[in-house]
Parts: C-alpha cells; sequence; structure tokens
C-alpha cells in the first residue's frame, strides 16, 4: 500500500499590519442591526408604515417588480435606496432576461442597467441598520483562512501518491482520499490556466448554473464581482465544446486526460451512449462552490484540480448517520433545506461540524485529485479562481447501491436524456449482457438487505410478544398474572 504522504499547507493572503484580512465596509455604509440600539437616528423612520414589515419581507415584495419599478421605488428615500440595490434582486431580473450579448460591469445591477462604475451614485445610507442588507455583504468577505486551516488530525483526509485498482477495490471504495500523482501527466494540467482557456474559448458558450455565457464574459465576471454565492461555471458538454479527445494514453495518442486507472471501472459505460451525464468542466473564482449535496445516481465521484485549490468537508450518510450541521433532508431525501450560501453556513455550522463524528476535511491543491465515495455529503469552495475537471463512476463496490437507488427512488434518478425510458431496466440489460455475474452478486445483496431489513420490523413488531412465550416465570407479559387479583397496571 502506498505511503501516506505529508499534509501540505496553503496560507491565504492576510493584511501585512494585522495579520488578518479585514472586512471593508458596506459600499452604502449598512451595518448590522444590532448597531442601532446606541443609534440617534435610524433611516428606517422614513418609510412609513413599511416600518411595520420585517427587512425579509420587504425584500419579498420587491422581488415583484421589474427594474424601472425598482429604479423609481429605490427613489423615495435612501432607506428603500439601500433595499433596492440588492444583488440578489437584480441578478434574478438579468437570468430571467438574459441578453445574447452584454458587458459585465462589476455588479448584477450595473450589468442589467448597462451602468458604467462612474455612473452608479453613490448614496449614505450609513444611518440603515439591517442584517438581511448586510449579510450577504458580510458573507461576500469572510476570511476562509480560519476555517481552512489547523484541520484536527481525526478529520484529515487521508493523502496518498497512487492507488492500484486492487488497493482501491479492497481498502478505499468507500472512503474520501486525494491523490498527489496521477493527473500531473495531463496535458491539461499542463496547459490549462484561466487565461489560457479565455484565449483559446473565448468566445465558446459554457453553462454557469442557469446562463450560457461566452466564457470570456464569465471571465470577465470572476475577475471582478461581489456575489456571496458567486456564479460557478459547471459544463457537462466541454469535451464536444473545446474538440478534446478522452482516454488512457494507451489507446488515444491525442488524449486531453483520462482517469486515474483505480477510477476506469465504470459500469455505467453498459448504457453506451444512453448513459447519464457523467463529466463536467468546473471553473470559479475564490469562494464559488457547491453547497451540501451528494452525488447523482448513488455514483461516486472524482475530482480533479488543475488551478486553483479547493477546500473540502465532507460527511458519511447511512439510517443511522444524521446529514451535517445544518443541513435538512425530507424522509425520502429527495429535498435538501441549508443556508443560502457556503459562507453562511461556515459561520453558523462549520465549529460544530468540526466537531462531529464522521467529519473528513481536507484541501485539495493544483495537480491533485480527490475521491467522493458513493453517498458521502460534500461541502466544496475554491480558495483562489480555480479550474477542475470531475467525473461520475460506478465501481463495484457500490453497484448494490446504484441498482436499489434507481429501482427505489426512480423520482431522484437524474441526468438522463428525456429519450432514456426506464433507465433501470435499461441498466439491468446491460449489466445481464457484459457482467451477468456481477449483477447476480449485487441482486443477491440486494435480496439479503431486504430480508434483514423485514426480520428487524418483525422483531420490533412480534419479537417481545414471542419471546414472553417461551420465557421462565417472571419474564414480561401483557397479562394481569393468575392470581386474580385486580391491582393496575401502570
Amino acid at each position: 500500500m502506498p505511503d501516506i504522504t505529508t499534509l501540505p499547507s496553503y496560507p491565504l493572503p492576510q493584511d501585512e499590519d494585522l495579520g488578518v484580512e479585514v472586512i471593508p465596509s458596506h459600499p452604502l455604509g449598512v451595518k448590522p442591526s444590532g448597531n442601532a440600539l446606541l443609534a440617534t437616528s435610524n433611516l428606517r423612520s422614513a418609510i412609513g408604515t413599511w416600518q411595520l414589515l420585517p427587512d425579509e419581507l420587504i425584500l419579498m415584495l420587491l422581488e415583484c417588480l421589474d427594474g424601472a419599478s425598482l429604479l423609481a421605488f429605490g427613489r423615495t428615500c435612501k432607506a428603500f435606496y439601500a433595499f433596492t440595490r440588492a444583488e440578489e434582486l437584480w441578478k434574478s431580473l438579468f437570468i430571467r432576461c438574459s441578453p445574447e450579448s452584454f458587458t459585465w460591469r462589476g455588479t448584477w445591477r450595473s450589468t442589467y442597467l448597462n451602468l458604467p462604475a462612474s455612473k452608479v451614485p453613490v448614496v449614505d445610507c450609513s444611518n440603515l441598520y439591517s442584517d438581511v442588507l448586510y449579510r450577504p455583504f458580510n458573507c461576500a468577505h469572510i476570511v476562509m483562512d480560519p476555517y481552512v486551516t489547523k484541520i484536527p488530525k481525526r478529520n484529515q483526509i487521508p493523502r496518498l501518491p497512487d492507488l492500484s485498482p486492487e488497493e482501491f477495490h479492497e481498502k478505499w471504495a468507500d472512503r474520501p482520499f486525494i491523490l498527489t500523482e496521477p493527473i500531473k501527466d495531463w496535458p491539461v494540467y499542463k496547459n490549462w490556466t484561466v487565461g489560457h482557456l479565455l484565449s483559446k474559448y473565448g468566445q465558446e458558450k459554457f453553462r454557469a448554473e442557469a446562463v450560457d455565457w461566452v466564457l470570456r464574459t464569465y471571465g470577465d465576471y470572476m475577475a471582478d464581482n461581489v456575489d456571496e454565492s458567486p456564479l460557478y461555471l459547471f459544463d457537462r458538454n466541454f469535451v464536444s465544446k473545446m474538440g478534446l479527445a478522452v482516454g488512457p494514453p494507451s489507446e488515444t495518442p491525442d488524449a486531453a486526460y483520462w482517469p486515474p486507472s483505480c477510477f476506469a471501472e465504470d459500469f455505467f459505460s453498459v448504457l453506451g451512449d444512453e448513459r447519464p451525464a457523467r463529466r463536467w468542466l468546473i471553473v470559479g473564482p475564490e469562494r464559488s462552490g457547491s453547497k451540501f449535496h451528494k452525488d447523482p445516481n448513488a455514483t461516486s465521484a472524482w475530482n480533479a484540480v488543475l488551478r486553483g485549490p479547493k477546500y473540502w468537508i465532507m460527511f458519511p450518510s447511512g439510517d443511522k448517520q444524521d446529514p451535517p450541521p445544518g443541513v435538512f433532508v425530507s424522509d425520502d431525501q429527495s429535498e435538501v433545506t441549508s443556508p443560502l450560501s457556503i459562507a453562511e453556513w461556515l459561520l453558523t455550522f462549520h465549529a460544530e461540524a468540526r466537531r462531529t463524528a464522521g467529519c473528513m476535511e481536507g484541501i485539495c491543491g493544483e495537480g491533485e485529485i480527490l475521491h467522493v465515495p458513493s453517498g458521502w455529503w460534500h461541502l466544496v469552495v475554491n480558495l483562489e479562481p480555480s479550474v477542475a475537471i470531475t467525473q461520475n463512476f460506478m465501481p463495484r463496490a457500490h453497484l448494490c447501491a446504484a441498482l436499489d437507488f434507481l429501482s427505489n427512488k426512480s423520482d431522484q434518478v437524474s441526468g438522463f436524456k428525456k429519450t432514456v425510458q426506464n433507465p433501470y431496466q435499461k441498466f439491468i440489460d446491460g449489466m445481464q449482457d457484459a457482467h451477468p455475474e456481477l449483477l447476480q452478486q449485487a441482486q443477491e445483496e440486494l435480496q439479503r438487505k431486504a430480508e434483514g431489513k423485514k426480520r428487524k420490523w418483525d422483531d420490533i413488531v412480534h419479537g417481545k410478544a414471542q419471546d414472553a412465550e417461551e420465557q421462565d416465570a417472571g419474564g414480561f407479559s401483557f397479562g394481569f398474572g393468575d392470581d386474580g387479583s385486580d391491582v393496575e397496571v401502570p
């Protein structure tokens, strides 16, 4: 087995005088609501009957307005000007009718209105006290260093130079880990910087959450935004868009990249062109990332970092395992509720999460690749502008879990083309043709688990009563005894 290498450190920029990063003042001077306790005046007093409404409800009502109405509303007083400057309002408007061509101007409001920075008015709202308005700004400027450093030894994700397929299947398929060597031979690792991608593919459109932007525009956004949750480029069609060849070098001489050998086995490949989406190009600025989630269809995944380190925090899942702190899941696990942003989760729940059993943390640096086992919760945040490639796969260790998911959670199956009907049956048919013995083993394992659950339920419902009939005197009984007494049963 390979040796575990030393955990590296990734120092973040600090203020030279204070030794820590300092959150700047809000651009309009808005302050947290607690400051109102000692204030001599409050701009909120000028909004009349609207004072009866909490700030959250005011913003919800403003979401119903179009751009022209927001501008008019914001001209009524300084307080409402501050409310109508909320970036989420303008982001929603812009995405709803995103133009084919535009210039990114640093904020969603300025971009929507096509306002250069010189024409954005500076309004002093320093006597307005609102957590709702201040929190997104604060979250957009939190210092990451306290959350991503001094990881407790028990939490550290193991770091290995490489793994063979046999080592992976025998010992590591259910564990997160970071490999430090395999992707350093990839041509894309040697060549792909943000600048290289912009120069070669700058006019190509890529998917960034709910929008399709040319890469050049997204590059402008990366370099200049103030978002609490920066827009994340996550494109599943990048291989065809960029004309890449993917595969082992021995079979694909001009390959741009290939999965490390320990991740090569992928049983979804039996579906051929009908398999679900599996690989994505990921590009994002500092602070962008993904909130807690599990990968789709009970698959495992690897995430290869080409530029910019990523911080990961992960938790196993299971019938007896609670979701991560601050994450709430419906009974069928189809709906996940968590804080609005990664920064808000870090501020509120990170300390508790670090103390929670099963927590795993690590920083995956440039030229390294991280393994996400099937079913593991994970949150990831970029510590610098980042370029990465990720791919989902189904190894034999999780074949049973995938069959169970496809069969019993069909409403949660994702990534398949709309033309694919009954993915579960198609997968069964494909496995029967290509790997009948493995399919039979997985189905037998599922049957054993189902029978085990049924026995456990029978024990819960009937066990005590059955045991009572077999026990000697003194055992528990629902009867009142044979002495004819009418003593109350507590």
